[in-house]
This record gives structure tokens, sequence and C-alpha cells, in this order.
């Protein structure tokens, strides 16, 4: 178990329907033996797709991605809106107006680039320290105050006029409400619309093509293979640019030790930067604190 307990890396999972991001981890914790794991970026019960885990000393990276990109395949259904803005809620509103396909791609180009959203009451945004959902559970009712979120893409792929309902594929960046969308999309066209089915087929750098499923990971572990699939924590990081450090400069960083610029090969900046050992490993990230070099993250075991 302590062998296992040393395994770090990421794990593009294929989240289930039915499953919260939560399960998927405890579910990896009971396979693995891991104690320690993470996800980056969570998804509703009824969702589907792409959930980026960390496990080890990986999960520190999972509030610090710097891929916020996300792209979903969302169906929805007009003339009602339920508490939840999905089909697991309690239907709230109705409204008998058809809506054409028109209608709703005039409506879309309202909805492309930095606006304002006003999150979902079912949601686990915080409010004087309580969860959205947890609110709502209780009773009660508030506005949430709206957020900025950008929006790269909208298509409508299918829209039934008989059945008022179709197929959005969704190109955003993290913090984006898809059941929020669907919503103020619905309302922009006089009507209601609730949330039928969500997949995301994209995240973290991720797509749905590199996702193991929770039976091919259980089976990876029964045949000790656990860190064939794994990749490893630098791939998320791929944006940064890198620095090699040399065996004495090495043993500064991991000691804490600020370096001198020369001692990094960079000209002070405000980026961050990828950190390398004499010796190929991954450190961490690190930044330009004034005109030396620091750990911004590090992912070096102690």
């Amino acid at each position: 178990m302590a062998q296992k307990n040393k395994i770090s890396g990421v794990l593009p999972v294929y989240k289930p329907e039915g499953w919260t991001s939560f399960d998927v981890v405890a579910k990896l914790r009971g396979i693995t033996g891991i104690k320690k794991i993470g996800h980056g970026g969570t998804l509703d019960p009824m969702a589907a797709g792409v959930l980026p885990v960390f496990l080890g000393r990986a999960a520190r990276a999972c509030d610090i991605m710097p891929d916020d990109r996300k792209r979903y395949i969302a169906g929805f259904r007009l003339g009602e809106t339920t508490d939840t803005l999905d089909i697991t809620g309690r239907v709230t509103d109705s409204c008998g107006k058809k809506v054409s396909r028109e209608d709703i791609e005039t409506a879309l180009a309202g909805f492309v680039g930095d606006i304002l959203q006003v999150p979902p009451m079912y949601s686990a945004i915080k409010v004087n320290g309580k969860k959205l959902y947890e609110l709502a559970r209780a009773g009660e009712t508030i506005e949430p105050e709206p957020r900025e979120i950008t929006v790269d893409e909208i298509k409508l792929t299918q829209f039934d006029e008989k059945s008022q309902t179709g197929v959005l594929v969704i190109s955003c960046r993290k913090g984006t409400y898809v059941r929020a969308l669907i919503r103020d999309i619905a309302l922009k066209c006089g009507t209601f619309g609730v949330m039928t089915a969500l997949e995301r087929t994209f995240s973290g750098g991720f797509s749905l093509d590199e996702c193991f499923t929770i039976a091919e990971i259980t089976e990876a572990v029964s045949d000790r293979e656990l860190r064939d699939i794994l990749l490893p924590t630098d791939k998320i990081f791929d944006l940064y640019e890198d620095i090699r450090l040399g065996a004495f400069e090495t043993r500064l960083y991991k000691n804490g030790v600020r370096l001198r610029a020369e001692q990094s090969g960079k000209e002070p900046d405000d980026r961050l930067y990828r950190v390398y050992g004499f010796d190929g490993e991954f450190l961490g990230l690190g930044r330009f604190f004034g005109t030396e070099l620091g750990n911004f993250k590090s992912f070096f075991e102690v």
C-alpha cells in the first residue's frame, strides 16, 4: 500500500451518468488504495464525460490548471423550466409558445463572448459561507450575483420544432453553467427551457478519446499497470515554458532557496515556468519574485 501511495500523475476519466464527481474520486480511492486524489472541474450527476483526476502529489494541481477550456454537447427542451434547470428538478414554469430554429439561432449570437450569467440556485457557489444548493434544499431562495463568463462558440446542431427539443455544442471557459445558458437562451426566445442531457467532451486539455472508464482503470490496477496509464503531472502545464536547473541549483531550489536570474537562465518576468531538476524531475511551477526565481507550486517529494 505504501508503494501505491507514492504513485503520482494525471488520469483523464470518463465520468458515467448518474455519478457525482466525488463518487468517481471515492471509487478510485477504493480501487487504487491512493488516498490523495482530486479532480479538475465538477460535473453534475446527470452529466457524463471528461473528468481530469489527479493522484498523489499531482492533486496539488487541481486548482491551477492553465487550460480552462471546456466543450459540451447539451440536449435541451423548450416550453418549461425547473428549479434545477434540468429534467431532474421540479417543474416551476411552462409556456405554450412554439419556437423556430431560426429564433434560436438568432438568439445564440447574444451569448458568445464575455457575458454575464446568473448561476443556478442548485450550484456549489458559496454565499455567506454556504453553498447555493444547500440553501435551495433548505427552502431558501436568493438571487445570486451575476458573474462574467466566456463562451467561445455555440452551435445548434439539432432542433425538432414539433417536440421543441434540440442539441447545442458549446465551447466555453471555466465557470460557465450550461443549464443557465439554456435557461437564458430560452428566455431570449420568449419561452422557458431545461437541459435534458449533458456530455463534456473536452476539459483541462483532455478530450473524450483520451479518457479511461472506471472498468478500464480497475483492470489496469488488477494487472499492476496503473503507472502505464497515468500521465505525468507536467503534461497539463505544457502551455508554460520550461526551466532546467543544474545539480547545485536543484538542491537550492528544493530547499526553498530563491535563485538569481543568471542561475535560472531566464530574464525576470511575470510568467509561470515549468521547473525541472538536473535529473529531469519535474519540481513544479516557478515564478520570479523581483529578480529571483522561486517556487510557486511544488510537485517534488519532500
